[in-house]
């Protein structure tokens, strides 16, 4: 046999690609399974179910019209209210068309619960065990035998074999039951398979509503025919509440409900379905009606978090009147048995995602037309029923026709993932019933980028590997760091943990004894520790107890055994997962650090610096506390992460632990946005530095922290290297270029001071012109120049050794013995600095002493100044005279040259006081005798006047002035007792 004449008639669907491959490729592989395929086929084809339609239910009635229109068309609708039968019925129709043989059945169900409660019910009706001929695939379960017809199975747990199974060969039929709860998984099949059903029209699709909107479904699928089925038996009876009863408590309107059915005469169903918004609530009114109604009543809660045995109580009929108390799971998924009377609060807890505030918010909110008329379809099923509405009539007519499908009330980041990983199309023309907001997948792929799996638009290997994760985007992240690590031993506990509701219970009316019980596996710094040590003591707690010990146990600490048997398998599944992508898990425990910087990669806009008023201000000016049941609620970390945070009343952050800024700051690289000031040259580290800011999403985690600039901004960097540390020389080890060259400039401003003048030297920028032209661009820095400098050729380092025509501007003709360093008097040689900077206190020529050497300081050996200022010296002195004795000197600059010739002469230049010398020389050339009244110091200028800069014993300038007695008075206690010293 070959490929191209295979009878596919008599081989399991999911085998014929593969035998026609095999048989171009491998003949023998080819025989071997078609043989085993047409085995495999032929115990499917032994199984007889029994197949017989209850004349009670309203489907019934619309067999053969279902059977037609599923022949002739690839998608039909069956719409029906609550009861109709057509969950456990149309399996049926498809088995009596002969589907489920070459390929299953499969039917999917919106919760684990139903899942396992239609396969029992179905399986029960077929007469085939479960597991059999009657199998389930939920989450921690799989009931599903090579025989299987019917596969019962949670709408997510199929979106997860879509990535196995892109043509869904495993199947002959889809039946998606509950379609109008629009769940993301429930839209997401819905879009897929629309595509699907057009490139394999083989592939038969059954979608079922309540009779809600089932023209939208239609349309989805092209117009696909619609059935539409009865639902109720009988009659209900809505009593609304008149707008002054609603003022009344909720318990007390609830208590006047049940009086009410007490006092009514029994018909046929008994029980009372009570829809409650959540299990607080419940266990809340579940304590309240056992004390108001006794013994008379049984109240039973039902909710996702009881014990498959205490849910199980629900179906279990007979003995007292019973008040079911229930949660939404009630209103569509379950069908609980003998309720004749529902009351409905119309209030339901309804899961919210912002994405402009990037929470989740769980607000209790009144529920649409469509579901408070679900939640009245409960009853009425074998007598006429009442619903009581605990809300006016005009209040229910003004409340939207429809829930708000869960692709516009939830962060869609999985849904972009799992899209993009495994090639099922662009999120923004995927064929949703509704399409998302832009907004929100927008908001999605952000996320993404937060915890590096998308860059760019596209899918990054993290991204790839976190697809293969089967949990939360941001756990997956979490796992993927801890390999990377070290830590993926402790992680794995805790990102299962998180995975699941928390099997810690607090009980309302026992919060304190659950809190304590609980305290045991607590660590003060983090609660993510706590559920380490709390998987630790279960794992030894079970190895050494029996399974009725260890749930007695488990019972009395809190805790509950479904959940953490729950955890204990998803903790399984991940364990094989992460071995298959090849990571490690470590043997040696991790530290604090190690773990909660693994699970910061996936939290990182789930963050909080604590305030003054002990709140904690996270990304994007979000205030939150930590929720009261914490173990951290009343320690205050500066830093801390969250698992969640959650908007109810208030918002809280849950499963927090204690972070260290930096760990945020290095995780948040890529998201961080920095901010820099004050750039500035630092002498001592030889490099430019500024205050940088760094924000998280608006958080502050570092202000005004001093940074190395040259990685930020080199070509500011290098301009103050120049101006700054090569120009002005403020370098911490100057290199031989630049001590030669700071020595030049040196010598020419000296040159400058004596000559009072600023046409010599060029200017800084001048010569920061010079070293940007010869130096290499990547000298930043005194660390990076050395590094060039020593890798430099010989003719680089001397193109930046300057020569003095580089650095001047015009020639200059001073002579050196015009302008000395130093002065000696008394034998004491006293150094001179010559400054030319007008209007400031040593402008001119500065003498520096020490202290001690004050007295040999010679006050009329200083007037004659130095060579080089004494024509100058001369004119000044000229014009301190008074008028009438200048008037016969003009022009006085004519008239120096020969009073310095005479001053100059040997036997007269620095013999005694400058200024008698000077009267000398006047009378002799011009017959003028000025008094020593006639001088006037203060009208010369002072830079000509020799400043007297004193200094302490270790250099340092203490005091200065151009009046050596006045010196010599303000330091003459020092003096004497240096003399009296020596």
């Amino acid at each position: 046999m070959n490929a191209v004449n295979l009878d596919t008639s008599q081989v399991l669907r999911r085998d014929v690609h593969a035998l026609r491959r095999l048989a171009r490729q491998n003949p023998e592989a080819y025989a071997a399974l078609h043989a085993e395929s047409i085995a495999a086929l032929a115990a499917r084809n032994l199984l007889k179910p029994k197949l017989e339609y209850p004349e009670a239910l309203p489907v019934s009635a619309h067999v053969g019209e279902i059977a037609r229109l599923l022949e002739s068309h690839s998608v039909i609708v069956v719409a029906g209210e609550t009861g109709s039968g057509k969950t456990t019925q149309l399996p049926k129709i498809c088995l009596d068309l002969g589907y489920g043989r070459r390929g299953m059945i499969g039917h999917t169900q919106p919760r684990r619960l139903a899942a396992r409660s239609v396969a029992a019910r179905l399986a029960f009706e077929l007469e085939m065990p479960v597991g059999d001929g009657v199998g389930y695939a939920v989450r921690f379960s799989d009931q599903v035998g090579p025989r299987t017809l019917v596969k019962l199975v949670t709408d997510g747990l199929l979106l997860t074999e879509i990535r196995r199974d892109r043509w869904l060969d495993n199947y002959d039929v889809i039946i998606v039951d509950e379609a109008h709860e629009r769940s993301l998984n429930i839209d997401f099949l819905l879009g897929y398979l629309r595509d699907l059903t057009r490139r394999r029209p083989d592939l038969k699709v059954i979608i079922t509503s309540a009779t809600i909107d089932v023209a939208a479904f239609s349309r989805h699928f092209d117009n696909a025919p619609v059935v539409e089925v009865g639902g109720r038996g009988y009659p209900v009876a809505v009593n609304y509440l008149d707008d002054a009863a609603t003022e009344a408590a909720a318990d007390e309107r609830l208590m006047a409900c049940l009086e009410d059915i007490e006092r009514a005469p029994l018909r046929g169903a008994r029980d009372v379905l009570v829809f409650q918004s959540g299990e607080r609530e419940i266990l809340e009114t579940a304590r309240f009606l056992r004390t108001r109604l006794g013994e008379r009543w049984e109240v039973l809660p039902l909710y996702a978090r009881l014990s498959a045995r205490d849910q199980q109580r629900v179906f279990e009929t007979g003995g007292r009147r019973r008040v079911v108390l229930a949660t939404n799971v009630a209103e569509t998924s379950i069908t609980v048995p003998n309720i004749g009377f529902v009351i409905d609060p119309g209030f339901a807890r309804i899961s919210r995602y912002s994405f402009r505030s990037k929470l989740q918010r769980l607000p209790i909110e009144p529920i649409s037309q469509a579901s408070a008329n679900q939640r009245m379809g409960r009853c009425g099923r074998v007598a006429p029923g009442v619903c009581y509405r605990l809300y006016s009539e005009a209040d229910f007519t003004g409340r939207p026709a429809y829930t708000d499908p869960e692709i516009r009330r939830t962060n869609l980041a999985s849904v972009v993932l799992q899209m993009q990983a495994f090639g099922l199309g662009d999120i923004h023309r995927f064929p949703f019933l509704d399409p998302p907001d832009p907004r929100a997948i927008r908001d999605a792929e952000k996320l993404l980028e937060e915890l590096t799996a998308l860059e760019g638009g596209r899918l990054t290997p993290t991204g790839r590997t976190m697809a293969r994760l089967p949990v939360d985007p941001r756990l997956a992240r979490m796992l993927i760091e801890a390999d990377r690590r070290g830590a993926l031993a402790e992680v794995l506990i805790v990102v299962s943990g998180l995975a699941i509701p928390d099997p810690r219970e607090r009980p309302p009316d026992r919060q304190a004894a659950a809190d304590q019980a609980h305290r045991d596996w607590a660590d003060e710094r983090s609660e993510f520790l706590g559920l380490v040590k709390l998987w630790q003591w279960f794992e030894e707690t079970r190895q050494a107890s029996t399974r009725a010990g260890l749930k007695t146990l488990l019972q009395k600490r809190f805790l509950s055994p479904v959940r953490m048997t729950e955890w204990r398998e998803l903790h399984r599944q991940l364990l094989l997962a992460v071995r298959e992508l090849g990571m490690r898990v470590n043997e040696v425990p991790a530290d604090y650090a190690a773990v909660h910087r693994s699970i910061l990669a996936g939290s990182l806009s789930l963050i909080g610096l604590l305030d003054e008023k002990g709140q904690y201000l996270g990304p994007r000016n979000l205030r939150f506390r930590v929720f009261p049941g914490s173990t951290l609620a009343r320690a205050t970390p500066r830093w801390l992460m969250a698992a969640e945070i959650l908007e109810t009343s208030r918002v809280y952050a849950r499963s927090v632990a204690a972070v260290d800024a930096p760990w945020i700051e290095e995780a948040a690289g890529h998201l961080l946005k920095r901010s820099y000031s004050e750039p500035h040259w630092n002498p001592k580290r030889g490099e430019v530095i500024a205050e940088e800011s760094v924000s998280l999403y608006g958080l502050p985690l570092v202000e005004r922290r001093a940074v190395a600039y040259a990685r930020i901004d080199p070509v500011i960097s290098r301009s103050l290297l120049i101006r700054e540390g090569l120009v002005r020389g403020a370098m911490p080890r100057p290199l031989p270029f630049l001590t030669q060259n700071l020595g030049l400039q040196t010598d020419l401003t000296e040159r400058e001071a004596k000559g009072r003048r600023r046409d010599l030297l060029v200017s800084e920028e001048a010569i920061a012109d010079l070293y940007d032209e010869r130096l290499p661009a990547e000298a930043t820095s005194a660390a990076a120049l050395e590094r060039w400098w020593r890798k430099a050729t010989p003719a680089e380092q001397a193109r930046i050794i300057f020569s003095e025509a580089d650095l001047t501007l015009t020639a200059s003709a001073l002579a050196e013995t015009d302008y000395p360093s130093e002065l000696v008097m008394r034998g004491n040689a006293f150094a001179l600095k010559y400054r030319f900077a007008p209007g400031e206190i040593d402008d001119g020529i500065s003498l520096r002493t020490p202290v001690g050497l004050l007295e040999a300081v010679d006050a009329s050996a200083l007037e004659w100044s130095v060579p080089g200022f004494l024509p100058l010296v001369v004119e000044a002195w000229l014009r301190s005279l008074p008028k009438s004795l200048r008037r016969p000197l003009a022009p006085l600059p004519d008239k120096v040259p020969a009073i310095l010739a005479l001053l100059e002469r040997p036997d007269r230049y620095r013999q005694g006081r400058f200024t008698q010398a000077l009267g000398t020389a006047l009378r002799e050339l011009h017959g003028i005798s000025p008094g020593a009244d006639d001088w006037s110091a203060e009208r010369v200028d002072p830079h000509l006047l020799i400043n007297v800069q004193v200094l302490d014993e270790k250099g340092k300038l203490i005091a200065q002035g151009r009046d050596v007695n006045a010196l010599r008075a303000q330091f003459a206690e020092r003096l004497q007792a240096r003399m009296g010293a020596g």
